[in-house]
């Protein structure tokens, strides 16, 4: 283990006082007062300078003799699913035409604020809005495939036509006698990585969108993705979610070097071209913005290949981060500088292992 210099610590330090998530998964602390390890994000009170120990991996920690810490848990992934949110997740599954009412989850032992809470901080709607989604997500489904609007109404609980119109429009945008505008629906899912939590959105065949949840403006992203793809988003997983959930977690271990989920690239020409010559760059390599101006014929054209860069909707996957300024420096990146410069660093380990 190569020592942590001191600027590097200083900068830790403050990501640390700031519980600053772009840092998760880069660096651990040992705190010596109290003989614990913990993430960045740790809600704990902030132990001085003087008494933080630095650490790359979690595994250096508990050889540095650190216990992991009970708040944060260091060693489950930054945000992991609570018991439950599985529960409540798993209930919805096995029966997802289900109206919740009061008394199920008094049978389930569970607090309907808590699941409410829980719920809202991780995937941004309350757990019964999540339900409905679901239930709306079977009944869209229904009418895709023919059947009649008052079938899909009754077969997912919904007594009330204006009320199943009303939830319609209130989840997806369009009422449900209005779905042949909606050519397809696209699925979201909530993925736990290294570096913290990601989206993941896809159809049934190609994955559209992978970005950090904490990038500026993924709001702003997803609601572009349903304008220009005419789609209806919802909470569910995919074929293309299941194959890059797994990707991923390879690709973090460092056994995974070439990305094989199958992607739908939506952009312009010139975006498009900027992708696939990023797709070309090594694992472990790095290009300048000017080299990839000069490889889609436009040499002058850096700045607008670093913004093309930028409007890349699949993080990881096409390596916008391999792509550095001229001078070595690293340039920009959505999902913040940290992981850019992790990202670099764990790729020229792997390759060297």
């Amino acid at each position: 283990m190569e020592p942590i210099d001191t600027i590097k610590q200083q900068r830790y330090y403050q990501a640390l006082l700031d519980k600053n998530t772009e840092y998760e998964g880069v660096f651990y602390v040992g705190v010596k007062t109290t003989g614990v390890f913990c993430r960045p994000s740790c809600p704990a009170r902030k132990p001085k300078l003087s008494n933080c120990e630095f650490f790359e991996t979690a595994q250096q920690a508990l050889l540095a003799s650190y216990r992991p810490c009970k708040r944060c848990r260091p060693l489950s992934h930054p945000n992991q699913v609570s018991e439950l949110v599985q529960k409540l997740v798993e209930e919805v599954e096995a029966n997802p035409e289900k109206r919740w009412r009061d008394q199920d989850f008094r049978e389930l032992s569970v607090d309907a604020s808590t699941a409410r809470r829980q719920f809202k901080k991780r995937f941004g709607m309350t757990f019964v809005e999540y339900a409905r989604a679901r239930r709306i997500g079977l009944a869209m489904k229904q009418i895709r495939e023919g059947a009649a609007v008052i079938d899909a109404q009754l077969t997912t609980g919904y007594e009330s036509s204006s009320g199943f119109r009303d939830a319609f429009s209130r989840l997806l945008g369009a009422a449900p006698t209005q779905m042949e505008q909606h050519s397809q629906v696209l699925r979201a899912t909530w993925l736990d990585t290294r570096l913290g939590p990601m989206v993941a959105i896809a159809d049934d065949e190609r994955l559209y969108l992978l970005e950090f949840v904490d990038r500026r403006g993924l709001e702003r992203e997803m609601e572009r993705l349903r304008e220009k793809t005419g789609a209806a988003i919802i909470p569910g997983r995919t074929r293309p979610i299941e194959q890059i959930e797994q990707e991923l977690g390879l690709y973090f271990e460092g056994k995974l070097h070439t990305f094989t989920t199958p992607l739908h690239l939506l952009g312009t020409p010139f975006q498009r071209r900027v992708w696939q010559e990023l797709l070309a760059i090594p694992y472990g390599e790095t290009r300048s913005y000017r080299e990839i101006a000069d490889r889609v014929g436009r040499p002058a054209a850096y700045r607008a290949v670093a913004q093309a860069n930028g409007a890349n909707q699949l993080a990881i996957v096409i390596p916008c981060h391999r792509v550095i300024n001229t001078n070595g420096d690293l340039g920009g990146y959505a999902g913040g500088l940290t992981r850019k410069e992790w990202l670099l660093s764990h790729e020229k380990r792997s390759v060297n292992r």
